[in-house]
């Protein structure tokens, strides 16, 4: 789409906040009024686009993360919590963190230390242990563990399970992404956790330029789920 509003405000309406373009309020794909509880989300979303080019410019809508995420909370997760729940508690049944290097002993334990704390942490604060594996073979969590994750999610707001939605597939972990939501891990630390292979790789072998670019994009994805978290703490919070 090419840019076409020159000024973005944001306006109190019905309880909410909604993001005005020129003065009209925003709408979600799913045609709903982009209407959310907390002033700083509004803020947000509205900093995002008018910081989206100049006047004129072709925008993409792939670099409107924070907006699409939010539009994801009021279109899918508030309606129904449910479909969003399930597609994450998933990630709990096969868990980055669970599935540990056999060979070369040098990487494997630096996984155990990069990853055993945030086990630990599931476990403590969770109520959540997750079984740990060497290689790719299945390891089954236990049906206590993996209902302990849903009622993690459950009490999640609309915002934080959409911010899940793009952090927790990103990193390939439910753990990760609860750690972030939680306020346990930053973005930055969050991610290099869950590439500390490929850096492994990287320091042996060189960087590769390609994926040196995926890595920085996820890892902006990441930081923008993290940015949509802390806000939705605050709603929680409110």
């Amino acid at each position: 789409m090419r840019r076409v509003w020159t000024q973005t405000a944001i306006a109190e309406d019905q309880g909410g906040w909604v993001v005005l373009l020129d003065g009209r309020p925003m709408r979600t794909p799913d045609g709903a009024p982009f209407r959310v509880p907390v002033r700083a989300v509004a803020e947000a979303v509205a900093q995002e686009w008018a910081s989206a080019g100049e006047v004129g410019a072709e925008i993409r809508l792939a670099d409107l993360l924070l907006t699409r995420m939010v539009a994801t909370a009021i279109d899918r997760v508030a309606p129904d919590p449910s479909p969003m729940i399930d597609a994450l508690a998933k990630y709990g049944e096969t868990d980055l963190l669970c599935y540990r290097t056999a060979e070369p002993p040098e990487l494997s334990a630096r996984q155990a230390r990069a990853w055993q704390p945030l086990l630990d942490w599931a476990a403590y604060a969770l109520d959540a242990p997750l079984a740990v594996t060497s290689g790719l073979i299945h390891v089954a969590q236990s049906a206590s563990t993996l209902a302990a994750l849903r009622g993690v999610l459950a009490r999640e707001n609309a915002l934080s399970l959409a911010a899940l939605g793009v952090a927790v597939p990103a990193l390939g972990s439910l753990v990760l992404g609860l750690a972030l939501a939680h306020g346990r891990l930053g973005p930055e630390e969050a991610h290099e956790i869950a590439f500390l292979e490929e850096a492994w790789q990287a320091e042996r072998w060189g960087k590769d330029a390609e994926a040196e670019a995926r890595l920085a994009g996820i890892a902006a994805e990441v930081a923008t789920a993290h940015r949509l978290m802390v806000l939705a703490r605050a709603e929680a919070l409110a």
